[in-house]
């Protein structure tokens, strides 16, 4: 009987959502192409105001790891689980000023997406396909990872009524169909719906359970610095390396890194104009509150579940949830859960697929006008191979999740360096990019990192900014004849200065090459 009240709950917000993102795309069928082009399907048409990029973004933030990795993390190790806290708040203001400039960047220039702006910058079409298949794989993990969590979630609510087999394909299945017919509108508009549900939840819970297992926050917290004091202070409980060092470096890192991340990116164009992306960076920070709840009940769950060991902790809330609400509640905490996995899952899937249409396969030329059916096309087929991956090997991609972030950190000097530097030569930057990805390969496979300490990423970023400079100052300078203001143009108040001729949207034109901001 629980089992059916529960899923029978999470069916009703499953079909609604892909009603939803049905919905999104009503009146914007026109353009180039059927379903409006690439440029709406992929970037929403540049045309989201403040309050969908705010949804679409903390969605893209907000993923099942603040379920159920966040309560996991809280569970096993303690304090350094607030380096998300950390990251994501420092990266907002980071984004503040990159956000803009990424925007104005991409619409001068009509591009839509990372490796648009890298094969732009530097004149080669080959360079964007290549920070494609990179970047695919660094974010490969997360998709499989966002399936992951899915189906362990939807296997929990229906008391495992539903196979986690049976759950991961109703993940894949529901995310894919949703991406490929509602596009990153679409995302924006079922993030709404999530956010609800995730703050309406997550305020529940927060009241809830310290008061049904404690009689409270104080006796739980008394509790928790009486007898799991070592979860309070770095490096946390067990032998993690998880130190203050490692999370001083990781927060840096990831501060950095998130606000070149393809699926940030993503979000940056999809605004409307650049005074949407910072009120953006204003109001995100204040959707890391909600952070604090899952890694507090991790805690928590220490004295209700004890014992939980490996995967078994990313079960930390949920065992609280299933164990003491009725089954209406847990399907409604499931829906909250399973969104915070279908948003980050669409809007990852939405970027490997664009920047394949957009700078992979538009190199063959009977695919080169056929972006948005291509970039579709690779959507399913990423989303297969993760279900795939899924089934077949479930801890292959265990280490590529440890380096997604230390990974695309990498592409750092490329595309911030690259953009601001008109000296970066490609040989320089593509030097740079191969020794970092090979350090932070070798330090993660080798199982070194943290190294010394300190995050891996951050060492092998340090390589790749040493070399990429070292090769761009010792070999020959490229022939440059673009005038300043077309490198960097800034309005009177030094922003970023927005195109004052109509974006271009041609569904088969990649920008001309060669030129810069």
């Amino acid at each position: 009987m629980n089992a059916t009240v529960a899923t029978s709950v999470f069916g009703v917000f499953m079909v609604a959502t892909v009603a939803l993102g049905l919905l999104a795309t009503r009146g914007r069928r026109k353009g180039n192409g059927e379903g409006g082009g690439l440029a709406e399907w992929s970037v929403g048409g540049r045309s989201l105001g403040t309050v969908f990029i705010w949804v679409l973004m903390a969605g893209e933030g907000y993923t099942s790891f603040s379920y159920l990795g966040a309560a996991g993390w809280g569970y096993n190790y303690g304090a350094p689980v607030l380096y998300v806290v950390a990251y994501m708040s420092c990266g907002y203001a980071i984004g503040y000023v990159v956000g803009p400039m990424l925007w104005a960047y991409a619409r001068r220039h009509g591009l839509v997406g990372i490796t648009d702006m890298v094969a732009h910058r530097f004149g080669r079409p080959w360079l964007g396909a290549l920070v494609a298949v990179l970047a695919t794989v660094f974010l490969l993990p997360y998709i499989q990872l966002q399936i992951t969590g899915m189906g362990v979630v939807v296997s929990t609510i229906s008391y495992g009524a539903i196979s986690l087999n049976q759950a991961y394909f109703i993940a894949f299945a529901v995310t894919t169909g949703f991406v490929v017919v509602s596009g990153l509108r679409g995302s924006a508009w079922v993030s709404v719906l999530k956010d609800v549900l995730v703050i309406a939840t997550l305020g529940f819970l927060a009241f809830y359970v310290p008061m049904h297992y404690f009689d409270g926050y104080g006796p739980f917290l008394d509790r928790l610095v009486t007898e799991k004091s070592q979860w309070l202070t770095f490096p946390g409980h067990g032998d993690s390396g998880l130190g203050q060092a490692w999370f001083i470096t990781t927060s840096f890192l990831n501060s950095l890194t998130v606000v070149i991340f393809p699926t940030t990116v993503a979000g940056y164009l999809g605004a409307k104009n650049a005074d949407v992306l910072r009120r953006n960076a204003m109001l995100l920070p204040a959707y890391n509150v909600l952070l604090f709840v899952p890694m507090l009940l991790g805690m928590a769950a220490l004295f209700v579940v004890p014992g939980l060991v490996g995967a078994e902790s990313n079960l930390a809330l949920f065992q609280l949830v299933v164990d003491s609400l009725p089954a209406w509640a847990v399907g409604v905490i499931g829906v909250a859960a399973a969104l915070s996995s279908i948003v980050p899952m669409a809007v990852f899937m939405l970027v490997i697929g664009t920047m394949w249409g957009r700078s992979v396969l538009s190199l063959v030329p009977r695919w080169e006008r056929r972006q948005k059916g291509a970039a579709q096309v690779v959507v399913v087929v990423a989303g297969s191979l993760a279900l795939l991956l899924t089934y077949t090997a479930p801890n292959t991609l265990v280490r590529l999740s440890l380096i997604s972030y230390e990974g695309m950190a990498q592409l750092l000097p490329m595309v911030l360096l690259g953009l601001m530097w008109r000296r970066l030569t490609l040989l320089g930057a593509t030097s740079g990019l191969v020794v970092g990805v090979g350090v932070v390969c070798g330090f993660v496979f080798t199982e070194n990192d943290p190294v010394w300490g300190v995050n891996a990423g951050i060492v092998a970023l340090a390589a790749n900014l040493a070399v990429a400079l070292a090769v761009t100052y010792a070999g020959p300078r490229e022939r440059d004849d673009r005038p300043d203001d077309e490198v960097l143009a800034r309005d009177e108040t030094g922003a970023p200065k927005a195109p004052e001729a109509p974006e271009q949207e041609a569904e088969s034109g990649r920008a001309p090459a060669g030129t810069g901001y």
